[in-house]
């Protein structure tokens, strides 16, 4: 996953809430209406010649990377993800900003963009298309995409072709694949994944309990790293050890990046291979350490250059949807 800045689509990880649906391009077409002067339909032909092509390099992460550390608190809903439900990819395409302003875009007091993509999903007994929404003020930023490729090769249908949406710094539940309209309105989404999913909650409730409407939305994502190399419960020879992992931070940068062999009594600084120009990149890193013969537990936290940093205890942001995983990320490993 880390073997170079941008994660290929083969090894880039898959999240979905329903089927992968089978597109004809060539019929394929996006509306975009609701708070508009202009509605339009466009094609993905339309799309590439009427709008300036444009590339992104950022990260695409699941809230839910590395809920799997959650677990050891008590159980969450959810898949058990590592911390693979992530990825760093050169996303191309045409900015949303240039199509909602084709449209004619009218923003009035509190303005959210909706998506409605192909896929059917299924939840509390009802199926239902995916869909999303962000602030208008998001969409408009100009770094939001409609992308139809991916590291320079066309998507796969697995990452969403023909179209999909890529919202740098944002939870990758905000970027639907198979995009199918866009809707301009003064709420966001209604769809279930809005408003009963990817909220976040005290670790105090749970899901008897929860208030759904008044739940916090995971827009950004927050300032995150892990260990990916060497593997957890990894057999080692003893002697100098490298390590190495990523790093990420949002609307902020990755300053410093540490690594500890002593539950945080003493820390070693990683070396950062951050890619120039982009702030939406992820930050690896590698760093050696020297584990004498015995049985080790790797730490790792990042610093942004807010000066902020990651808590140590896991508990600290247990929640019972597995969202946003943060603590110090932490594996055992046995050299020998």
């Amino acid at each position: 996953m880390i073997a170079g800045m941008h994660t290929t689509q083969d090894d880039f990880y898959v999240r979905n809430h329903g089927n992968v649906p089978v597109i004809d391009e060539t019929l394929h077409r996006i509306s975009v209406s609701g708070q508009v002067s202009r509605p339009i339909s466009l094609s993905l032909n339309d799309l590439k010649s009427r709008f300036e092509r444009v590339s992104v390099s950022a990260v695409m992460q699941c809230a839910g990377n590395r809920r799997a550390d959650l677990f050891s608190v008590k159980p969450v809903s959810g898949d058990p993800w590592a911390p693979g439900a992530i990825g760093n990819a050169v996303w191309t395409g045409v900015r949303l900003k240039d199509v909602l302003e084709s449209a004619g875009i009218m923003c009035v007091g509190e303005t959210h963009v909706v998506f409605a993509a192909c896929d059917d999903c299924e939840a509390e007994g009802k199926r239902f298309r995916y869909g999303v929404s962000i602030p208008a003020s998001k969409a408009l930023s100009g770094d939001v995409l409609l992308a139809y490729e991916m590291n320079g090769e066309v998507l796969s249908p697995e990452h969403g072709y023909p179209l999909r949406v890529v919202v740098p710094g944002y939870a990758g539940v905000r970027s639907p694949k198979w995009l199918a309209s866009i809707e301009v309105r003064d709420k966001p989404s209604d769809n279930h994944m809005q408003q009963r999913e990817y909220k976040l909650f005290p670790a105090s409730v749970d899901e008897a309990s929860a208030d759904w409407e008044n739940g916090t939305t995971i827009n950004d994502m927050p300032l995150n790293s892990a260990i990916c190399e060497p593997n957890d419960g990894a057999t080692l020879c003893a002697g100098p050890v490298r390590v190495a992992g990523y790093a990420v931070a949002t609307g902020t940068s990755v300053a410093r990046v540490e690594v500890s062999s002593d539950d945080g009594v003493t820390w070693t600084q990683a070396a950062l291979n951050v890619e120039p120009s982009t702030p939406w990149s992820w930050t690896l890193w590698t760093v050696e350490l020297a584990l004498p013969e015995g049985t080790h537990e790797l730490s790792v936290r990042a610093w942004d250059s807010a000066g902020q940093t990651q808590v140590s205890q896991v508990a600290d942001v247990w929640n019972f949807k597995g969202y946003l995983s943060t603590a110090w990320h932490r594996i055992t490993v046995t050299a020998q």
